[in-house]
């Protein structure tokens, strides 16, 4: 539930003219968006480099934000997709109904502590609103329904004491556990050796630590009771029992950058963004003419198909075998797709990655998560009960099958959607064997229990859409969530774009996506890794950073994340 996480003190004074938390720590607290923003640009290389070709493999928002940026500096980006441009940035329309109707399949919502993705979509002219999440200020009401009492709230405050309570303990829990106030405030004002030296204690002491086990050494959730309501109803975004197995590490790491709080969904779908990437023109570009998109590098304006094999080629390259038969070599490639897939559906060399790293990639350990939405003729749940006076439906938490019901309209007048349910892990892999139709059903069988006089079902105007992404061939998995003993290989991962430490040979392919960074799961990391692995190429190609704006391994001793012990 939102408001549970205490909110960090401030000096006198200082409440106007702050810079917004950002997603840039702990664990690596670099300062994306003054990169990103700063008018020396991220980097050069030697002309003599310019028109050289890079692979770019997978063409989500990390593949499209590493091709833009080396684009830009002169290289040439060669993007490979298997599947379509946006990768879990998926919008989705209903067949049959006006385009202007959109699910989002992937990601939905984006917290302002993103500050890098704000970059890029600022950059490309979109717009947000906010995201009704249960109980945030935007938010009509909500209902909480658990072991079949349902609660109607416009606030926490409208909730039961129990609510409250348990509201309270999470706040104590994160201050006596977890320093929360002090590291929030660090991160807010950007103290970067604070950070680090919070972050350092926390590491050691609580990495082979669960999510679950925190909470039960926390004297504030002595209460089985408690652990099970926040479990349930969880806070920011609803319940959070399906992340109980994790490392509390990743839990932390959400809660003091503000990652669940004051959500903002763009307006038309997430999908625009990557796609906007693919078409636009950047206004300072170098050796290419002006007008050069990275549509305009590909024949046909699309990216090349899927990759099926890559290996070390003699003088230090990669190549890469296509799925239509094409065979290229790089003097360097970016690997952004979801890591598995070099495990399952590429068939890759053993000299690819160091040891270390493979044991890393075969460790990382994803979440399964489903979603359904139905499309209907209007945002009917705005209507009141006579009787009552209270909406006649509301966005949901529940402990039945559905777990979280979204209502999303673009207004009292139009047509709008319904997420029916949004689960993740056990919940989520409940539903993978059901069609979409037979998913409705039980759904629909769930809300009309919570919601007994209202008729859904008249006013769906056309069949559901659906996802399992640990059915999705080129995904297999919605999300990186670490578990606890993971550190070491999630360091492993996030450092692989600095590269001189590595053997000549062990050298040229770079990893991103934000299954690479700390923050699994948001967008933000996808686009920090991203940057990262642009900084390595550009460095591997000769290049460097302007001395007034330092890149991510440029700095890279100074922030380093912490190394813990490997014996």
């Amino acid at each position: 539930m939102t408001s549970t996480v205490p909110t960090a003190v401030h000096p006198a004074g200082e409440e106007t003219g702050r810079r917004p938390i950002t997603m840039f720590g702990p664990d690596f607290p670099f300062a994306y968006d003054d990169y990103l923003g700063h008018p020396a640009g991220l980097g050069q290389i030697p002309a003599t480099e310019h028109g050289t070709e890079v692979a770019v493999i997978g063409g989500g928002l990390s593949g499209l934000v590493t091709a833009y940026e080396l684009m830009k500096t002169g290289l040439k980006p060669v993007v490979y997709e298997a599947d379509r441009i946006g990768g879990r940035l998926r919008t989705e329309t209903f067949p049959g109904c006006d385009p202007a109707l959109t699910a989002e399949m992937g990601a939905m919502r984006f917290p302002p502590s993103s500050t890098a993705l704000r970059h890029y979509i600022d950059l490309t002219g979109l717009q947000t609103r906010p995201f009704p999440n249960p109980l945030a200020p935007g938010t009509p009401s909500t209902v909480v329904d658990l072991k079949g009492e349902s609660h109607y709230a416009r606030t926490v405050d409208d909730l039961p004491q129990v609510y409250r309570d348990v509201a309270a303990a999470w706040a104590d829990c994160l201050e006596e556990g977890a320093d929360f106030t002090a590291m929030n405030r660090a991160i807010r004002e950007r103290d970067v050796p604070r950070i680090r030296e919070l972050w350092a204690g926390l590491v050691e002491r609580l990495d082979d630590q669960t999510f679950y086990g925190f909470l039960c050494d926390s004297p504030a959730f002595r209460s089985f009771r408690h652990r099970e309501i926040f479990g349930q109803v969880g806070f920011g975004t609803g319940g959070w029992d399906t992340d109980f197995p994790n490392s509390i590490l990743e839990i932390l790491r959400v809660v003091y950058t503000e990652a669940d709080d004051d959500h903002r969904a763009i307006v038309g779908g997430s999908r625009q963004l990557p796609l906007r990437l693919w078409d636009r023109a950047p206004g300072k570009i170098v050796h290419w003419a002006q007008g050069t998109s990275l549509a305009a590098l590909h024949d046909g304006g699309a990216p090349r198909p899927a990759v099926t094999r890559l290996a070390r080629a003699a003088g230090e390259g990669i190549t890469v075998t296509d799925a239509a038969g094409d065979v290229r070599t790089y003097r360097a490639a970016v690997f952004t797709a979801q890591s598995w897939m070099l495990l399952s559906k590429i068939d890759c060399t053993d000299d690819l990655l160091p040891i270390d790293h493979w044991t890393a990639v075969e460790r990382t350990h994803y979440m399964a998560s489903a979603k359904l939405f139905v499309p209907v003729d209007r945002p009917f749940w705005r209507d009141r009960d006579e009787r009552t006076g209270r909406d006649v439906m509301s966005m949901t938490l529940t402990d039945r099958m559905t777990r979280g019901t979204y209502l999303l309209d673009e207004g009292p007048d139009g047509p709008a959607s319904i997420c029916l349910s949004y689960t993740w892990c056990d919940d989520s892999l409940k539903w993978l064997p059901l069609t979409a139709a037979e998913r409705m059903e039980v759904m629909l069988k769930s809300l009309g229990e919570i919601y007994p006089d209202v008729d859904i079902r008249k006013h769906i105007i056309g069949p559901p859409v659906t996802v399992s992404w640990e059915d999705e061939p080129y995904f297999m998995g919605a999300f990186k969530a670490n578990l606890p003993g993971h550190y070491r290989y999630q360091r492993r991962l996030f450092t692989h774009f600095m590269q001189d430490a590595l053997p000549a040979d062990r050298r040229g392919l770079f990893l991103a996506g934000d299954d690479i960074s700390w923050t699994a799961g948001w967008a933000e990391g996808a686009v920090q890794t991203a940057l990262n692995a642009v900084w390595g190429v550009l460095r591997h190609f000769g290049g460097a950073t302007d001395p007034a704006n330092p890149g991510p391994g440029d700095v890279f001793d100074a922030l380093a994340p912490v190394e813990l012990p490997e014996d």
